[in-house]
């Protein structure tokens, strides 16, 4: 057990989670409702933007009905279609009484919150929704409710589904009828469960790769991005026709529009201060494609251009999206993000309506406060009937599009129920093809792959067995943690393809985490990468890649005269060059999924010695050449990667990549950086939430909520969802929350600039009895600051800051330069408190340590 669990030693403290949405405070609600209105910014030449020709004809049949319906249903009814509410806040009781037109269930949101859900529970529910929808009592009308879900790399929150690679390895495929495959089984998975739509294809093109959501761009390049649009819409929903929408496919959503991908600073749900030509030519490449194949939906971004929101930005929204390139389908809003439009609230919000939002995403518990709010804004005039109407009729022609008043309930479906087409071995085979197309070779001397399948092979790294690593952000949870091999039946890990192949060539491979072996093998693989994360968690400040672990570990493999494969997993290009150059061969894999096999087909020969798989896939993005080389992309004026855009060695190559400049990583660690995150929309590298108990139990918290005697931690929403956690004491015993890690960081310069432990609280309840904030750095090597001061000073429901001065903590006998927590909030009395943005500021202002 690592010294810092012992029992005995100081226990451990708090935490805050996950991300703040930028430019969004207090004051953004007391704004004017400026959003919806053309800035002579924005009013540019119209023919910037195409026109589009959507394959899906308007139908003078579907256009009578929707007339016929408008004049039916009551104003409540109309209002109830613009509400989207979350699976675990949503009854079909709610669904008869509001009429309601969606719901949706986010990452990490199961039937009965049960992860391990059947496909029979799932349709279950569907079923009971549906016919929620369809009852006619008090004389409503009728209208069947649509269930959406993010299903972004095959149908990802339902355990035993092929789980494809991320958008990323698919851009290194250059293989668009394979994404239209990927598109036509994820929707086939989707309808065994009885949901109607998908939340994707995700078209960012992604400009600084620092943003969390990289992996979900299939490239810089507009042009990739463009020519899989339209294949991922024709895959999901069927090629406009005959086989449009049938019963095997589901209803597509092209976003985030518009320039997720191109915010400042790779910003998640930032702001994109770009000129309007880069926005068309750049970021708006796939909705071209998109929106000619049919797209059905279209999602708005949490993100803004120029300053103004996308959810309240009626140039684009209305007379760009919906005017100039003639969609008609709807547009739906992301998780609240109409609450961030100014002049709004998350249960009042008519500008985001009147700018052309069709569907409030409303995932909160007061959904039904929108609801009313909404239907006295139509009441008023405050949102015109024309506009209520012409939202209506988008939702409307989508579902009569979609068949669904004539598909009956979702257990009466083609595929509904048949669990067998959920991981069904042609979706794997699908998926396996894509894994091997998307693997990119940067180095590989001596010819090193591919190894001979019939060698002595080990396995090491902690990716090496490790499907939920190598299948990261939504994946099952929202993050992708919290999740073990068990929970991807029908899955194979790196190592497991690996074994496979060698043993059936009659070679031998060995499971290794730590690299430790009896007998010295022929070449070793070391998998190794990121770990998942998804939006506004995934955020970094530099592309560099961390692992001090790894890297002993390969050059101790390299000094042993064993040849060294890399096998990198990550969801973006990061700089890497000391983990290059300690290699023979190094592959990034990317973020393959749940058919780790893939990777063995490319790396290992045929059972003869001949090659199996050649390796195909291209660099998706420009590869830094230092940690602080973001923006990077092709085409600019200084372009200087490590590795080019396109770059990737196959195996007729016979390259020599000599020593990397390694000074870069001494750089960045000279210039820390004027705030170290401890906890920013996530838990940040390389901490660990830890609940300890007063005999020194523990328990690490990878999900949502924990317990542990007498504390509890859970997630709450400050600004966005999850973005902060609370944390509640019962006062039965002395309890601990922790973040902290088996590994030292040095804070020495931000001690030397009168650095301090800044975090924000909000106190919920006033403590019971004294509280401690502590750093820990090991047995004799702790200290504890009385915070309880200031926690009483607190108004009780605010939120307010609270600063300790690292000195403190230092003259507490912490050395600052060997952390090993930084951040330990314990109390033996009753406390409850909300924490978020836990950080190490350099030159804070910090009252005067106590003597």
């Amino acid at each position: 057990m690592p010294d810092f669990y012992k029992p005995g030693t100081f226990a451990a403290c708090s935490l805050v989670v996950l991300a703040a949405l930028s430019g969004c405070d207090q004051k953004s609600n007391e704004a004017t409702v400026a959003d919806t209105v053309v800035t002579p910014a924005m009013a540019t030449e119209q023919s910037l933007w195409p026109r589009v020709q959507s394959a899906v004809k308007k139908d003078p049949a579907i256009e009578a009905k929707i007339t016929e319906l408008l004049g039916k249903l009551s104003l409540e009814q109309k209002v109830g279609q613009l509400i989207q509410p979350e699976l675990r806040l949503v009854t079909p009781a709610d669904v008869t009484e509001y009429s309601l037109g969606s719901i949706l269930n986010g990452g990490g949101s199961f039937p009965g919150e049960n992860k391990h859900a059947k496909v029979e529970d799932w349709i279950a529910l569907a079923d009971a929704f549906y016919n929620a929808s369809m009852s006619t009592e008090g004389g409503r009308v009728p209208v069947p409710v649509m269930w959406g879900t993010d299903a972004v790399h095959g149908h990802n929150n339902i355990i035993g589904a092929t789980l494809f690679p991320h958008n990323i390895a698919l851009g290194a495929t250059r293989n668009p009828e394979l994404i239209k495959q990927i598109g036509a089984a994820t929707a086939a998975e989707i309808a065994v469960t009885g949901i109607d739509w998908s939340f994707a294809p995700t078209l960012a093109v992604v400009r600084d790769d620092r943003w969390g959501r990289t992996y979900e761009s299939y490239s810089e390049d507009p042009a990739v991005v463009k020519s899989y649009g339209g294949k991922m819409v024709e895959g999901l929903q069927g090629v406009a026709g005959a086989d449009l929408l049938s019963e095997r496919h589901v209803i597509a959503t092209a976003k985030h529009f518009l320039a997720d991908g191109g915010t400042e600073g790779g910003q998640d749900r930032g702001d994109a201060k770009i000129s309007e030509e880069e926005l068309v030519k750049i970021h708006n490449a796939g909705y071209e494609t998109a929106l000619a194949a049919g797209a059905q939906t279209v999602m708005a971004s949490f993100s803004s251009w120029q300053d103004v929101k996308m959810h309240g930005n009626k140039y684009l929204l209305t007379d760009q999206l919906k005017n100039q390139m003639g969609f008609d389908g709807l547009v739906v809003g992301d998780w609240n993000g109409h609450a961030f439009v100014s002049g709004c609230t998350p249960v009042s919000c008519p500008q985001a309506i009147n700018a052309g939002l069709d569907i409030f995403m409303a995932p909160d518990a007061n959904w039904k406060e929108l609801y009313h709010n909404t239907l006295a804004q139509v009441k008023s005039g405050e949102i015109s009937q024309a506009r209520l109407d012409d939202a209506v009729s988008r939702i409307l022609r989508v579902k009569l599009r979609a068949g669904l008043f004539e598909k009956g309930a979702p257990s009466t479906r083609e595929l509904a129920g048949k669990r067998e087409v959920i991981g069904s071995p042609e979706h794997r085979a699908v998926a396996r093809q894509a894994v091997r197309e998307s693997v990119v070779l940067l180095k590989n001397n001596a010819q090193t792959l591919p190894a001979k399948a019939s060698s002595k092979i080990l396995v090491a790294g902690d990716g090496a067995d490790n499907i939920g690593k190598q299948s990261g952000g939504w994946s099952i949870t929202w993050q992708g943690t919290g999740n073990v091999n068990a929970d991807f039946p029908g899955g194979t890990s790196i190592y497991q393809g690996i074994a496979d192949a060698a043993k059936a060539a009659g070679g031998s491979a060995v499971l290794s985490v730590d690299g430790s072996y009896s007998e010295k093998p022929d070449v070793a693989f070391v998998v190794f990468g990121e770990d998942p994360y998804a939006e506004m968690q995934g955020d970094v400040g530099a592309l560099i890649y961390k692992n001090e672990a790894s890297l002993a570990l390969l050059k101790k493999l390299k000094a042993d005269g064993i040849k060294v494969v890399s096998l990198f997993i990550t969801g973006r290009p990061l700089w890497a060059n000391n983990f290059i150059n300690a290699s023979d061969a190094f592959a990034v894999v990317w973020l393959p999924g749940s058919e780790g096999v893939g990777i063995a087909d490319v790396v290992l020969t045929k059972a003869d010695g001949s090659i199996n798989f050649d390796v195909k896939g291209k660099l998706p993005f420009s590869w830094p050449a230092s940690p602080a080389q973001s923006p990077l992309n092709v085409g600019d004026a200084d372009y200087k990667p490590q590795f080019a855009y396109d770059f990737g060695l196959t195996y007729s190559d016979k390259i020599e990549t000599g020593l990397l400049d390694e000074t870069a990583a001494q750089v960045v660690a000279a210039n820390a950086p004027d705030t170290a995150s401890i906890f920013n929309q996530r838990v940040m590298n390389p901490w660990t939430l830890v609940l300890l108990d007063h005999m020194n139990n523990m328990l690490p918290v990878t999900t949502s909520r924990g317990e542990l005697g007498a504390v509890v931690v859970s997630s709450e929403d400050k600004q966005v969802q999850e973005d902060s956690r609370r944390l509640q004491f019962n006062g039965t015993a002395k309890a601990t929350v922790s973040l902290g890690s088996t590994t030292r960081t040095d804070f020495s310069a931000y001690a030397q600039s009168k650095g301090a432990l800044v975090f924000d609280v909000k106190v919920n309840a006033k403590p019971g009895t004294a509280v401690n904030l502590g750093m820990y750095c090991g047995s004799d090597c702790v200290g504890e600051i009385p915070v309880t001061e200031q926690l009483n000073a607190a108004a009780v429901g605010e939120w307010t800051s609270v600063s300790i001065a690292l000195e403190c903590f230092a003259k507490k006998r912490v050395k600052m330069d060997m952390v090993l927590a930084p951040f330990m909030l314990s109390t033996a009395g009753t406390l409850d408190v909300s924490i978020y943005n836990v950080r190490i500021e350099k030159n804070a202002t910090a009252p005067a340590c106590a003597e």
